[in-house]
C-alpha cells in the first residue's frame, strides 16, 4: 500500500514527461525563441521537424531538438534518419555597438552572462540595432533575459538585446543599422545594463569579433 501511495503522489510516468532531446511547445514561443533557448538554429529545427518555414507551430506540438528521432520511452525507439546536409552559411553583417557603455562581463561561452557581453551604463539609455534585419521576438518570455528583442540579420546571424525597460520595436518590424530598439533597463543585481549577443547558425559566438574597435 506504500509504494502504491508513493508512486500515485510521485512525479508523472517516464513516458509522459518529453524527453531531454524534446521540447513541447508552450504558448506564445516561436520557434526562434526554442531555438535561441537551447541553442540551436531555427533552420535545422524546422528541417528535423519538416516544419518548413517553421511559422505553423501550436502549443502542446513536441520538437525535436536534434537531427535523429527522439527515444519515445525506456521500451521502444524509433529506426535512425538519413542525415540531413548541410545549410551553408551567409556572409556576416557590418556591426556596430549597440549602446555605450563599459563593458561589465566578457564573453566566455559558458551560462549565463558568458553567451554575451554584459554592457553598463544608465536606466532609459538608448539601445541601438547593432545591424539591420527583422525583428523575430520582442518580449518577456525567455527567462533570464528580462525584455528582450531578438533581430535576424540573414539566415546565419542573430543578435540579442536582454534586460531591457522598454520595447520600441515589434516582432516581424523591419529594422536598420544604429535604429533606436529599446531602452536600457536593469539585469542582475538591479544595476542598469545590456545584454548583447551575437549567434551564428544558432551558437552564442563572442561580439568582439564582430564589432569595432572602441
Amino acid at each position: 500500500m506504500l509504494a502504491f501511495l508513493v508512486t500515485a503522489c510521485g512525479p508523472s510516468p517516464l513516458w509522459d514527461q518529453p524527453a531531454r532531446d524534446q521540447h513541447i511547445v508552450r504558448s506564445g514561443e516561436t520557434l526562434f525563441t526554442i531555438a535561441f533557448r537551447y541553442g540551436k538554429d531555427h533552420r535545422d529545427l524546422a528541417r528535423w521537424n519538416k516544419l518548413g518555414d517553421g511559422s505553423l507551430i501550436y502549443p502542446g506540438q513536441v520538437i525535436r531538438l536534434t537531427g535523429s528521432p527522439a527515444t519515445t520511452s525506456s521500451r521502444s525507439t524509433r529506426p535512425a534518419s538519413r542525415p540531413l546536409p548541410d545549410i551553408k552559411s551567409q556572409p556576416s553583417p557590418p556591426w556596430a555597438w549597440p549602446t555605450s557603455g563599459r563593458i561589465v562581463a566578457e564573453f566566455d561561452g559558458g551560462p549565463g552572462t558568458g553567451t554575451g557581453l554584459v554592457i553598463g551604463g544608465k536606466a532609459g539609455q538608448t539601445v541601438r540595432a547593432a545591424a539591420g534585419g527583422r525583428v523575430v521576438y520582442s518580449g518577456g518570455g525567455l527567462i533570464g533575459y528580462g525584455q528582450l528583442i531578438i533581430v535576424k540579420h540573414n539566415d546565419t546571424y542573430l543578435s540579442a538585446y536582454g534586460h531591457n525597460a522598454s520595447l520600441l520595436v515589434r516582432e516581424g518590424d523591419n529594422i536598420k543599422k544604429g535604429q533606436r530598439i529599446a531602452t536600457m533597463g536593469e539585469g542582475p543585481g538591479q544595476e542598469p545594463q545590456l545584454h548583447f549577443e551575437i549567434r551564428r547558425n544558432g551558437k552564442p559566438v563572442n561580439p568582439r569579433q564582430y564589432l569595432p574597435a572602441r
